[in-house]
């Protein structure tokens, strides 16, 4: 009789505290405070194929209500390639302690400084690039067979600082294949065209005058106006200097993300950020805005984010990628790097 009673009272508290579970999440998601919905919606809905994340507690109306509070106008815009100057001297003297960061160089390291960010909410790296002429697009062996991880062909092409390029698909018949999204220009050829990216923004390369350019134009146009490498993807953040407008949390919620950036004096800067772990949820659009703006960039944007996220240094991996389900960096196709300087 002892042993009955024992079980139904466990029960009823397995049960208590499973109905205190349901009442807390219902609490979050229709509750008074906007932010769980808010960031449930704009996270899920800017992923690729997760949007059940928000489609199973709302309603399509709801999730619309959301979208169109919480949003980033496209920048239509290209860049002024004039606007950049490459004076880029430390003169020892600094406006802010984010310029001193930016300008100041490490002991003995006049081509790479790495910044540790250490935010509310987020923890990423800031890697300041001195001379953007050493920036190029590196592929991975084999796409067809499922690409690499950056880690295995950042060290193949002896890439000193390396991050995750353009977004991926996958459209060959034995499922692990894997191909660039967008188009993607090397040396000023058109070197593949994937399907949509599905996000906006257009073209981001490297002309053969080492200025970033964020562009409308078509590869065509591009190529005839300098480009030599270049992805598709987006949004555009900042274009000559101009923010991009942004309502609410910027629509894309929080995840890992990674970002490109260049200042009007030359220096690139390489943004990852973590996410999706209690340490460090991950960043938003207009959170990273706000960033380069502290550090003073000129024309910036956003890249492949999620489990894409990755930053290699001199051949390890810096950061701790992650996606849904699973810890490691994803296999890419292509990414943008910091190369050796030539002999």
């Amino acid at each position: 009789m002892k042993k009955k009673k024992r079980k139904i009272y466990k029960s009823s508290i397995i049960l208590f505290v499973l109905d205190l579970l349901a009442i807390g999440c219902l609490f979050l998601a229709y509750g008074p405070f906007t932010w769980f919905k808010n960031f449930l919606v704009t996270s899920a809905m800017s992923t690729m194929s997760h949007h059940y994340l928000a489609r199973t507690i709302y309603s399509d109306k709801m999730i619309a209500d959301v979208l169109n509070k919480n949003y980033l106008r496209d920048i239509k815009d290209n860049t002024n390639t004039e606007d950049i100057n490459f004076d880029n001297e430390d003169k020892g003297h600094y406006e802010s302690i984010y310029e001193e960061q930016i300008l100041k160089r490490d002991p003995g390291n006049d081509d790479y400084k790495i910044i540790e960010l250490d935010e509310d909410g987020y923890h990423g790296y800031l890697t300041v690039i001195y001379d953007p002429s050493r920036i190029h697009l590196i592929f991975a062996a084999n796409p067809e067979r499922g690409g690499q991880q950056l880690v295995d062909f950042a060290q193949e092409n002896n890439a000193v600082v390396a991050i995750n390029g353009s977004g991926l698909y996958y459209p060959y018949a034995n499922k692990y294949g894997v191909k660039a999204t967008g188009v993607v220009i090397k040396d000023g050829q058109i070197y593949s065209v994937g399907e949509g990216t599905g996000w906006p923004g257009g073209l981001i390369g490297f002309t053969n005058d080492n200025v970033l350019v964020l562009t409308h134009e078509s590869a065509t146009d591009a190529i005839a106006h300098g480009m030599r490498d270049a992805i598709e993807f987006g949004p555009f953040l900042i274009v000559n200097g101009k923010p991009a407008e942004s309502a609410g949390n910027g629509g894309y919620g929080l995840a890992p993300r990674t970002a490109i950036a260049q200042r009007k004096d030359g220096i690139v800067l390489f943004l990852v950020v973590e996410g999706r772990s209690a340490s460090s949820m991950g960043i938003g659009m207009d959170e990273m805005i706000d960033l380069f703006l502290r550090y003073k960039a000129y024309n910036a944007t956003n890249l492949d984010g999620g489990g894409s996220s990755t930053l290699v240094v001199n051949g390890e991996l810096i950061n701790d990628p992650r996606g849904f389900g699973y810890e490691g960096g994803r296999y890419l196709v292509n990414s943008w790097a910091l190369m050796p300087k030539e002999n």
